[in-house]
C-alpha cells in the first residue's frame, strides 16, 4: 500500500502546480483585462479631449477671490505670491490666511499689502480654546471673500502664466460649481523627483478621467475652484473637520455631481510647486494624503481599489511567470501589448500636460507607482497624521 500512495503523490504534485500555473495565468491575464479597462474606456476621453481655444472677452469677467492658507510660509509667499497678484486680470482679490505663523509672515504681508491693494490677509493666532488647522483657516478665508467664485492653491505654488485665473475661471458657466485644475511638480535631477511627478501624472489622468466621465472624485487644492454658495449649501468641511486632509478631495468627493464639475488643463492653468527633496518629507506628506480615501464614496473605493489592485497582481505574476519559465514568451507578448495600448494612450495625454519626457520610463515607472500605491494605501487605512503642514 505505501508505494501505490507514493505513486499517486509523484502523480497529483505535477497536476497540482500545472493547476496552480494555469490558475495564475488566468489571473494575470483578467488583471490585464481590467488593466486595458481603464486605459482604453477610462483614459480615452481624456486622450481624446482637446482643449477650448482662448476667446476674446465677449462679456464682463466674473469677479474671483483668490484663497490661500499659509502656516510659516514666508519664503514661499515672498517668491510666489506676487505672481498671483499680478494676474492679468481685471477684477479679483487675494485672500491670504496667515495661519499662527511664527517666521515673520506677518510683517511680511505688510509691506506687501502696501503694494498690492489686491491682497486681503486674515490672520489666526494661537489659541487654547480651539483648534485651528488648514481647514479652519481656509473656512475663515471664504468668509471673508468678497466674491461667489472662488479659487484656490498653496502658498508654495507658482501658476505657469499671468493667464491662471482667467483660464480656470471660464470654465464657471451653466451648471458648473467646481473647476478642476492640475497642478505638476517642478522637473528637477534624481530619481526621487522623477518618480513624484509621475505619481503626479497619474494621480492627475485619474481624477481628470473620472471628471470627464461625470463621476469626479477628488481634486488638489493647489489648484480648485468651486463657488461660495456650494460651500455653504454642503456646510463646508464639518462632516470631515476632525480630519486633518481633505479639505480638497473629500470636498469634491463629496459635492461633486455628473453635471457640476469641468477640468482646466491648458498649460497655462498649472500651478507648479517643488516636490520634496527627502524620503521622510515625502511620506509624511503622502501619508497625510493617503489617509482619507477610506472616506471616499464606496463605488470610488472599489474604482481606485480595482486600478491599485489588477496592476499589482499584474505585475507580481508576470515577474512569477518569466521566474518560473510558465509561458514566459505569451507573459511578455501580452506585456508588450499592454505596453503599446500605454503609449498610445499615454502619448497623447502626457503631451496635454507637459510631461512628454516621462514616457521614456514608463514601464519602469508603472510598475513601481502600483507597488507604491498598495503599499501607501495599506499606510493610509492604519495610520493618524498628527499635522497639516
Amino acid at each position: 500500500m505505501p508505494h501505490i500512495f507514493a505513486n499517486f503523490a509523484r502523480y497529483l504534485n505535477p497536476v497540482l502546480e500545472n493547476t496552480i500555473q494555469i490558475t495564475l495565468f488566468v489571473l494575470f491575464q483578467l488583471c490585464l483585462i481590467v488593466q486595458l479597462y481603464f486605459l482604453i474606456g477610462k483614459y480615452g476621453r481624456l486622450a481624446a479631449f482637446k482643449i477650448p481655444p482662448r476667446e476674446a472677452d465677449a462679456e464682463p469677467l466674473l469677479p474671483i477671490s483668490v484663497i490661500i492658507s499659509a502656516r510659516n510660509e514666508a519664503k514661499n509667499l515672498s517668491q510666489f505670491l506676487p505672481a498671483i497678484l499680478t494676474q492679468d486680470y481685471p477684477d479679483f482679490e487675494v485672500i491670504l490666511i496667515n495661519d499662527c505663523s511664527s517666521d515673520g509672515s506677518d510683517i511680511l504681508l505688510m509691506e506687501m499689502q502696501a503694494n498690492y491693494t489686491r491682497l486681503k490677509v486674515v490672520t489666526i493666532t494661537e489659541h487654547d480654546r480651539f483648534k485651528t488647522g488648514k481647514k479652519f483657516a481656509l473656512t475663515l478665508g471664504i468668509k471673508a471673500a468678497a466674491n461667489e467664485h472662488l479659487l484656490f492653491t498653496d502658498a508654495d505654488c507658482i501658476p505657469a502664466s499671468d493667464q491662471w485665473i482667467r483660464l480656470m475661471t471660464r470654465n464657471f458657466s451653466g451648471n458648473t460649481e467646481i473647476v478642476l485644475g492640475y497642478s505638476p511638480y517642478q522637473k528637477a535631477a534624481g530619481f526621487m523627483n522623477a518618480f513624484i511627478r509621475f505619481e503626479t501624472l497619474k494621480t492627475g489622468i485619474n481624477y481628470l478621467s473620472a471628471a470627464l466621465h461625470g463621476d469626479a472624485y477628488m481634486g488638489i487644492g493647489r489648484n480648485l475652484a468651486y463657488t461660495k454658495t456650494l460651500f455653504f449649501r454642503s456646510k463646508g468641511f464639518a462632516s470631515h473637520m476632525h480630519l486633518l486632509s481633505g479639505d480638497d478631495d473629500l470636498f469634491v468627493n463629496q459635492n461633486a455631481t455628473h453635471d457640476n464639475v469641468k477640468i482646466e488643463i491648458d498649460p497655462d492653468a498649472f500651478t507648479y510647486s517643488q516636490a520634496k527633496t527627502t524620503f521622510n518629507g515625502w511620506y509624511r506628506q503622502k501619508k497625510r494624503h493617503t489617509g482619507v480615501g477610506k472616506y471616499y464614496k464606496n463605488h470610488h473605493r472599489a474604482m481606485l481599489t480595482t486600478d491599485a489592485l489588477s496592476g499589482f497582481i499584474y505585475y507580481v505574476l508576470l515577474i512569477i511567470s518569466f521566474i518560473t519559465g510558465f509561458e514566459p514568451l505569451l507573459a511578455l507578448g501580452l506585456f508588450g501589448f499592454r505596453l503599446i495600448i500605454q503609449l498610445f494612450f499615454y502619448a497623447r495625454i502626457f503631451k496635454k500636460l507637459k510631461a512628454k519626457e516621462m514616457l521614456f520610463y514608463l514601464p519602469f515607472l508603472d510598475i513601481l507607482y502600483y507597488f507604491y500605491l498598495n503599499v501607501f494605501g495599506l499606510i493610509g487605512s492604519f495610520i493618524k497624521t498628527k499635522q497639516w503642514k
